[in-house]
């Protein structure tokens, strides 16, 4: 076993090739220690940035199937779903936290800012 950091893309994809070859063998701890130094690489070199507030709402609607006026309960009155769809308003964190709960949209995508349209 010859483990060295992943400093380059080239370190990053010869690891990722090493670790599909190690993937139906019984080479546990190789395949362990180099998961990890993939997934410090990634993390720095390739981050995974969540999505925008209402694109994690728009996918969570068209995963369950709801509708705008379905989301009452988690936002306000259908107005204010809106005005909150359309960027016209913000979410507040009482509509985070119950987007989070009742949508499990994770909250980290829900507390970005983001800029409103202007009328």
């Amino acid at each position: 076993m010859n483990i060295r950091p992943i400093k380059t893309e080239a370190d990053y994809e010869a690891a990722l090739e090493r670790v599909g070859g190690l993937m139906d063998t019984p080479e546990g701890d190789e395949l362990d220690v180099l998961t990890t130094l993939i997934e410090h690489y990634e993390s720095k070199h390739h981050p995974i940035f969540p999505p925008h507030p209402m694109e994690a709402i728009r996918f969570r609607m068209e995963q369950f199937g709801l509708q705008d006026k379905e989301l009452v309960p988690y936002i306000g009155r259908s107005g204010r779903v809106s005005e909150v769809l359309n960027y016209k308003r913000k979410l507040t964190l009482p509509m985070i936290r119950r987007l989070h709960t009742g949508l499990n949209i994770p909250t980290e995508s829900l507390i970005q800012d983001y800029e409103l349209k202007q009328s």
